[in-house]
């Protein structure tokens, strides 16, 4: 085991959803954690500039959350542009990590394929100035990537050592993402691990993630939109799972240049989902759209190798996770019912 009280690491995209939970996470633990972030990407700069999203409201409330609770934690927060190579140079040369965490990303697919450029920007440059950053110290670079990047599910279980083949631009930047990490140990031996997600939710996120864009459309008084017939299965993970296993990666020497897909497990319906919002709204109103044929038909993730060089334990099936998830957006709507206001028509 490494222990993690009084080791320095760095989160990059820190502000972030998954980064402010890891962050806060992390410093109950006695680590010493920075938060390196620009408070551009699904954050303050992104909602302050826009007009006319019904949701700018909640979302700027919910990343204020984000950083009230970054400050009461006492966890320096470094407002960098990591696109900018000296200006996050300097950052991590004054903070010496000992483990960097790459979360930076456009973490929407749909607005990766919309806006390449700035997906490319924002996703693989970063994560090239962050590699470059670590190279020539013993450091661990833990990359963010995705499940997306196997495009295609087949069989019962996707494991690590399934061939890639991802669709669109998302996943396949990731990809990209994830061989360009390899290829910073081959070249410098940067130590890495590289971890799968699948379908995150959890509180705070403003990424309009499926499950999250179910529930604030139901307590805005409109329906419930569903891409495809329902049929379609993902391994939604809450995100208290996911950082489980990313402390695990960061403090077992057995996560070392490897890669794991840390999920829930077990995939469910986009139906499953509906029906559990159904259980806690029962007059929602349910409408089906086309599928959009760029999202890759997916389903259960293996974690099997998590499980075994690990000890991996996710604890948040969909019947807990999601019904704690939808407990804490009504708690939020009772004390703040103006940030669920119908839009302006």
């Amino acid at each position: 085991m490494i222990e993690l009280r009084g080791r320095k690491i760095a989160l990059i995209g820190g502000a972030g959803f998954i980064g402010h939970n890891m962050a806060l996470t992390l410093a109950k633990m006695g680590a010493d954690v920075h938060a390196v972030d620009s408070l551009q990407v699904n954050n303050l700069g992104a909602f302050s500039n826009c007009h006319d999203d019904q949701n700018k409201t909640l979302y700027l409330h919910l990343i204020n959350e984000r950083l009230r609770l970054i400050r009461e934690a006492a966890i320096p927060l470094h407002v960098v542009d990591a696109r900018d190579y000296q200006v996050l140079s300097r950052c991590l040369s004054e903070i010496k990590p000992d483990t960097i965490v790459q979360l930076a990303a456009v973490a929407h697919a749909n607005r990766a394929n919309k806006d390449p450029y700035s997906t490319f920007d924002h996703s693989l440059r970063t994560l090239e100035n962050a590699l470059d950053c670590a190279r020539g110290q013993d450091r661990h670079f833990i990359y963010f990537s995705s499940s997306m990047v196997y495009g295609n599910f087949d069989g019962d279980a996707v494991t690590e050592d399934r061939h890639c083949e991802p669709l669109g631009i998302y996943g396949a930047l990731k990809y990209c993402g994830e061989k360009l990490v390899i290829a910073y140990n081959q070249v410098f031996g940067l130590s890495y691990t590289i971890v799968r997600p699948s379908a995150l939710y959890g509180e705070r996120c403003v990424s309009r993630r499926v499950g999250q864009a179910f529930i604030e459309n139901v307590l805005r008084g409109l329906p419930v939109s569903v891409n495809g017939d329902g049929s379609d299965a993902l391994d939604f993970t809450y995100a208290q799972d996911l950082i489980q296993g990313l402390i695990l990666c960061m403090s077992k020497k057995e996560a070392r240049n490897q890669t794991f897909n840390l999920t829930y497990g077990g995939a469910r319906t986009l139906k499953q989902m509906i029906n559990i919002v159904q259980e806690n709204f029962p007059d929602v109103e349910v409408k089906m759209q086309p599928r959009d044929m760029l999202m890759p038909e997916r389903g259960t993730l293996s974690i099997e190798k998590a499980k075994r060089l690990l000890g991996y334990k996710p604890e948040h099936p969909l019947e807990q996770g999601f019904v704690r998830y939808i407990q804490w957006y009504k708690d939020l709507a009772h004390e703040y019912p103006k940030l669920f206001a119908p839009a302006r028509k």
